[in-house]
C-alpha cells in the first residue's frame, strides 16, 4: 500500500525532520543493531525512572524555516537602529562584505572544533597566528594569546595574572578611575572572592601612596582623555608591581604601544576590527604580555612549530593550561577563546594592512578633532584636549535636553551626571557631527568647520615604531587576493562541512543555516549594549521567551543569560550558590565537593569563587563513589557549599544514584551544581531542577545549537531555582539604583547577546517534540556506534542495562601491549580516513570518548564505525608482524600529498594503502596539509607571531 500524500506546504514544515540526521527508516534498523524494540523501550534503559519528565515538553507548536524567519523579522522591528556613540568599549564598525561573506557566514568557518588536532586545523590556526601577531605588534609586546572572552573578563584575568606573578605580597590592586565602568564591576565580583582590595583612583595623584601588587590604567580613558600614563606605570614598577594597560586597537595604530610606555600586559577589544557590536558580544578580547610571563598567560596560544618533514606547522603552544595543571589552584578557568571573532578580526588586518588601518584611525581622530572644534566654537567646555576618538564634555543641566534632541537625530550618546560623551568610529560622517551639533543647539558646516580644526594628539605620544610588517598584512589588497587567500585557509581544515565530528562532551550537530540567518541582520547586528532599553524591545522580547524555554527545559525557575562561555557559567552559578550562602549567615560554608574525574574547569571555578575543593572519588564503572561522597559530606557537613556533577557522567552514563548524591549534599546544607555541558542527553526526557539540582549552566554551543566556530563563540547562561534567583549576576547598565548582590561576570548584561538569536530560532523551528525526539535519537546514535564498536574497541562504560547515555568510552588501551599503538596513532589515522578524532584521553588517559549528535546520518555513522573497524585491522597487522608500529601507516599518519609524491618511497606499506585507506573516496579525498606536528619542538621553540620569512624557509630545509 502506498504512503498517505503529504503536502509539500506541511513538509516544508519539518525542521526537524532536517535536524535529525537517521532517516524513520533507519532508525528502525539501528534500533535493531541495539537490540531495542523502540526508542521509548531504548530511553527506558537508558534513564533511571526516578528522574524522567513526566509531561511532554510543551514549547508551542514548531515553525517552518519560512514562518520562523518571519518571526524573527517581527523581533528585529521591535529594534530601533539608531547611531550609537556611547563609546565604553564599543563601536560600530564596517565590516568587509568578503570577509563577512566568507568567514562569518561560512560553515567551513563557524563549524569548526577547537584546533586540538592541529593537522587539520593549519587555515584557521594560521588566521590566529596573524591575530597573535597583530596583536604583539600593536601593543609593543612579546606575546599575545589567541583572544579572550571580552575587555572587562580580559582585565580581570590581566589581574589574577598579576597577583601571581608579582613579587608583591599585598593584595591590593590600583583600578585607574578613567576604566570603563563595566571593567571596573568585572574586577569587582572577581576580586571580592578572593580577597583582593580594589584601590579606585587617579593614576597622577592617587597611585604613589597605594601598595599594591598591579594596577590596571585605560588607554585612553573611558571619557576619551589621552594621558602619558609612562609616569604612572614608573610608579607601579618601582613597587615591584605589574603594569596593566586596557588600550584600543585602532588608537595604537597611531599613538605610543603600551610597551613603549613600559607596561607589562595589555588587554582590551578587538570588536573595532570589523566585528558588530551585536548588543554586546560575541567579540574578540585580547591579551599581551612582555615576554617573561607567557606562561603564564591565560587561554589559548598558538605557536609555530614543524612537522615530522620538517615543513612549518602551526599548533596550539604550551596546551596543558593551567587549569589542568594547577586544577584548584588555577588563577584562571579560561579554556576557550573567541576565535571565530578573532579571525573576523585578523582577517580586518589582513585586507586593510597597517596603511589601511592608520588611515582609518586617522579619518576617525579627524572627524572628532572637527566635532570637537565645533563644539568649542558653540561655547562646550571640553573635559579633555587631548584625544582620539571620544570627546567628553562638560553640560550641567543642558544634558536632558541636548540628549532629547541627540534622540530626536536618532544619535546616543554617553550619558554622565553632568556630562556627555560623544565617541566616533569608522562610520561616522560629516553629516553624523553635524547633527550631534544640532543638538547642542548649533547649526555648522562641517566643511567650514574642518578648515580651522587642529590634531588633538599628544607629540610626545604620537607612535614611532612600525607594526604589521609580515608580507601577510601586504599581500591581500585586492578582494581577489583576499577571496582566495580565505579559501586557501578554510581549503586546510576538516569542519562540520567536510564530515562528522565526533568529539565526546563537545556536541558538534547542526547549525542550521536559517538558524544563523538573523545574525547579520543590522537590528540585531548593530545595537550597543548600553543604547536606551527602548530601542532593545526585539531582543528582550527573544530575551523573555529564551529564559521562559530554558525554564521549562530545566525545571528551574530562572535564568541569567549573561555567562558568555561555559566556564563563566559555571563561575556564576558558585557566586550565586556563595553569595545564599554569605546571605544567610553561612559566609563559611566555602567546601566544594569536586569528583576526580571532573574537567578542569570545575576545580578553577571553585576556586575562583573562594571555596576550597575536596575530590570525591569514582567508582570502577566510572561513577560517584557515593560512600567517599557521604563520608566526605560528613566530614565537613558544617562548611559544605557545594558539589559540582556534570550529568551524564562524563563516562558517559546517567549515574543510577544522581537522587540520592542530591539528598546527601542537601541533607548537610549544600548546594547542587550540575553542570549542563550533556545537556543534550536529557531535552525533553529529564529536567535537573526537578531531581535535585539547584544551579546549571547550559552550553548553548553544544545542546542548542550556537556554532563552535574553531573554538568561540559560546553561550554559558545559568539556570537556578527560586532560592538562588536573587543571586544571579547583576550588571551596573542594569541594576538601576541598588546594586546586585553578585556582580557581573560579563562585561556586557546579556553576555554575547546576538548570539542568542540561534538557540532561540532552533528551539522555534523544533518546538518540544523535535528537542525530545533529538534527544532520544542522539542517545541511539551512541549507543548504535557503542553497538557497533564494541567487538573492536570494548566500551568501557555502561549502565546496569549496558546502555550508553550520549556518548560512549571506547578503550584501545590493551592494544598498547600487544602493538604498540598509542591513541594519538588512531586520532592521527582517522585524518587519512577524513575524520576528526574523537576527544582523547579524557576522562580517561588513553581512551576516545564519541558524541555522535542526533545530527549524523547512519550513513555518516557507518562510514565512521568502519574507518575504526578499518584501524583496528590494520593494528591487528601489527599484531601479526605484518611490521612494527613504527613503520606502520598508523605511525606515520596522516599521509600528505607531500608522501604520495615522494620519489623515495621505502615504507612498509603501499602508497595506497598509507593515502588511501580501505573506503576512502579518492574523488573526495580530504588532505590533511602537513604531517605529523611535533609537539615537543613547538613549546621548546616557542613562536607565537609571525617571524621573518626567512625563518619559514630555514625551518623547510
Amino acid at each position: 500500500m502506498n504512503a498517505p500524500f503529504k503536502p509539500a506546504a506541511e513538509a516544508a514544515t519539518d525542521f526537524a525532520r532536517r535536524h535529525i540526521g537517521p532517516s524513520p527508516r533507519d532508525i528502525a534498523a539501528m534500533l535493531e543493531t541495539v537490540g531495542a524494540g523502540s526508542l521509548s523501550a531504548l530511553m527506558a534503559e537508558t534513564l533511571p525512572s526516578s528522574i524522567r519528565q513526566k509531561t511532554p515538553l510543551d514549547l508551542g507548536v514548531a515553525l517552518s524555516e519560512t514562518r520562523a524567519l518571519s518571526h524573527m523579522r517581527d523581533l528585529a522591528a521591535q529594534n530601533q537602529v539608531f547611531t550609537s556613540l556611547i563609546g565604553q568599549g564599543y563601536s560600530g564598525t564596517i565590516l568587509p562584505a568578503v570577509i563577512q561573506r566568507n568567514i562569518l557566514e561560512n560553515p567551513a568557518w563557524y563549524t569548526a572544533y577547537t584546533p586540538y588536532q592541529p593537522e587539520i586545523s593549519q587555515g584557521r590556526l594560521e588566521a590566529l597566528f596573524n591575530f597573535q601577531t597583530m596583536i604583539s605588534d600593536l601593543t609593543g609586546l612579546d606575546v599575545a594569546n589567541a583572544s579572550l572572552l571580552d575587555e572587562g573578563t580580559a582585565a580581570a584575568e590581566a589581574m589574577a595574572l598579576a597577583e601571581r606573578a608579582s613579587q608583591v605580597k599585598t593584595k591590593a590592586f590600583f583600578v585607574d578611575h578613567e576604566v570603563h565602568p563595566q571593567t571596573l564591576a568585572v574586577l569587582r565580583t572577581r576580586a571580592e572572592p578572593l580577597g583582593w582590595r580594589l584601590v579606585v583612583g587617579d593614576p597622577a595623584t592617587d597611585l604613589d601612596r597605594a601598595d599594591v601588587f598591579g594596577g590596571l590604567l585605560q588607554y585612553p580613558a573611558s571619557s576619551g582623555a589621552l594621558r602619558d600614563l609612562r609616569p604612572a606605570i614608573a610608579v607601579l614598577r618601582a613597587k615591584g608591581a605589574l603594569a596593566i594597560l586596557a588600550a584600543d586597537l585602532l588608537a595604537l595604530t597611531l599613538i605610543a604601544s603600551p610597551g613603549e610606555l613600559g607596561a607589562d600586559i595589555a588587554v582590551g577589544s578587538a570588536q573595532r576590527f570589523g566585528v558588530p557590536m551585536g548588543y554586546g558580544g560575541p567579540h574578540a578580547a585580547y591579551m599581551a604580555v612582555r615576554d617573561a610571563l607567557k606562561r603564564s598567560l591565560p587561554g589559548r596560544i598558538v605557536g609555530l612549530s614543524v612537522d615530522w618533514r620538517g615543513a612549518p606547522a602551526y599548533r596550539l603552544a604550551l596546551q596543558t593550561r593551567e587549569q589542568h595543571i594547577r586544577r584548584e589552584k588555577a588563577t584562571s578557568n579560561i579554556c576557550t577563546a573567541q576565535v571565530l571573532l578573532a579571525v573576523i578580526a585578523s582577517m580586518y588586518a589582513v585586507y586593510h594592512g597597517p596603511e589601511g588601518l592608520t588611515a582609518i584611525a586617522r579619518n576617525v581622530h579627524r572627524r572628532a578633532a572637527v566635532l570637537a572644534a565645533g563644539l568649542r566654537k558653540m561655547g562646550v567646555a571640553l573635559k579633555s584636549e587631548a584625544f582620539f576618538d571620544t570627546v567628553t564634555v562638560e553640560v550641567g543641566a543642558r544634558r536632558d535636553e541636548i540628549v532629547a534632541r541627540a534622540l530626536a537625530e536618532k544619535i546616543n550618546l554617553g550619558i554622565g551626571a553632568t556630562t556627555l560623551r560623544i565617541a566616533l568610529d569608522e562610520g561616522t560622517t560629516p553629516q553624523i557631527v553635524e547633527a550631534v551639533w544640532r543638538a547642542f543647539g548649533g547649526s555648522l558646516s562641517y566643511a567650514d568647520i574642518e578648515a580651522g580644526s587642529r590634531e588633538a594628539l599628544p607629540l610626545a605620544l604620537k607612535r614611532a615604531t612600525a607594526f604589521l610588517t609580515h608580507p601577510v598584512f601586504h599581500a591581500h589588497r585586492s578582494e581577489t587576493e583576499m577571496l582566495r587567500y580565505m579559501r586557501k585557509l578554510s581549503d586546510r581544515d576538516l569542519a562540520l562541512d567536510r564530515a562528522m565530528i565526533p568529539l565526546g562532551s563537545c556536541t558538534m550537530k547542526l547549525n542550521g543555516t536559517t538558524e544563523m540567518v538573523p545574525l547579520t541582520w543590522p537590528e540585531f547586528a548593530t545595537l550597543h549594549p548600553f543604547a536606551p532599553a527602548g530601542q532593545a524591545k526585539g531582543y528582550h522580547m527573544l530575551f523573555a521567551r529564551l529564559e521562559k524555554w530554558l525554564c521549562d527545559i530545566t525545571g528551574y525557575d530562572a535564568i541569567s543569560l549573561q555567562p558568555n562561555s561555559g566556564a563563566q557559567g559555571e563561575y556564576a552559578g558558585l557566586l550565586a550558590i556563595r553569595s545564599y550562602h554569605a546571605a544567610r549567615g553561612e559566609a563559611h560554608r566555602k567546601v566544594c565537593l569536586i569528583p576526580s574525574s571532573a574537567h578542569g574547569t570545575n576545580p578553577a571555578s571553585a576556586a575562583m569563587a573562594g571555596m576550597d575543593v575536596v575530590v570525591v572519588t569514582c567508582d570502577a564503572r566510572g561513577d560517584v563513589d557515593v560512600e567517599d561522597l557521604r563520608k566526605k559530606a560528613e566530614v565537613h557537613g558544617k562548611t559544605l557549599a557545594a558539589i559540582m556533577i556534570t550529568y551524564p557522567s562524563t563516562h558517559g552514563v546517567f549515574e543510577e544514584h544522581i537522587r540520592e548524591i542530591c539528598d546527601i549534599v542537601h541533607g548537610h546544607g549544600g548546594q547542587v551544581y550540575l553542570d549542563g555541558a550533556n545537556m543534550n542527553a536529557q531535552v525533553g526526557l529529564s529536567r535537573p531542577g526537578d531531581y535535585g539540582a539547584d544551579v546549571s549552566h547550559l552550553n548553548l554551543h553544544k545542546t542548542f545549537c550556537i556554532p563552535h566556530g574553531g573554538g568561540g563563540p559560546g553561550m554559558g547562561p545559568i539556570g537556578v531555582k527560586a532560592h538562588l534567583k536573587p543571586f544571579l549576576p547583576g550588571h551596573p547598565a542594569t541594576d538601576g539604583a541598588t546594586p546586585h548582590p553578585v556582580g557581573p561576570v560579563s562585561a556586557a548584561p546579556f553576555g554575547s547577546a546576538s548570539i542568542l538569536t540561534i538557540s532561540y530560532i532552533y528551539i522555534l523551528l523544533m518546538g518540544g517534540d523535535g528537542l525530545t525526539q533529538a534527544t532520544e535519537v542522539a542517545i541511539l546514535n551512541a549507543n548504535y556506534v557503542a553497538a557497533r564498536l564494541n567487538a573492536h574497541f570494548p566500551v568501557l562504560y555502561r549502565n546496569e542495562k549496558g546502555r550508553v547515555a550520549h556518548e560512549c568510552i571506547i578503550d584501545p588501551r590493551p592494544l598498547k601491549a600487544t602493538s604498540g599503538v598509542s591513541v594519538d596513532d588512531i586520532a592521527k589515522r582517522l585524518i587519512d580516513y577524513g575524520f576528526h578524532a574523537p576527544t582523547m584521553s579524557f576522562p580517561v588517559p588513553g581512551t576516545l570518548m564519541i558524541e555522535p549528535t542526533e545530527s549524523e546520518s547512519k550513513a555518516e555513522l557507518d562510514r565512521f564505525c568502519d574507518a575504526m573497524i578499518a584501524i583496528r585491522q590494520e593494528i591487528a597487522q601489527v599484531e601479526n608482524g605484518r611490521f612494527k608500529i613504527e613503520a606502520s601507516p598508523l605511525r606515520h599518519a596522516p599521509h600528505t600529498v607531500h608522501d604520495i609524491a615522494d620519489d623515495d618511497w621505502k615504507r612498509a606499506y603501499t602508497r595506497a594503502e598509507g593515502c588511501f585507506p580501505a573506503g576512502v573516496s579518492r574523488t573526495d579525498k580530504y588532505w590533511s596539509p602537513v604531517g605529523r606536528v611535533d609537539n615537543v619542538y613547538g613549546d621548546r621553540n616557542l613562536v607565537c607571531s609571525c617571524p621573518p620569512v626567512s625563518d619559514y624557509a630555514e625551518a623547510a630545509e
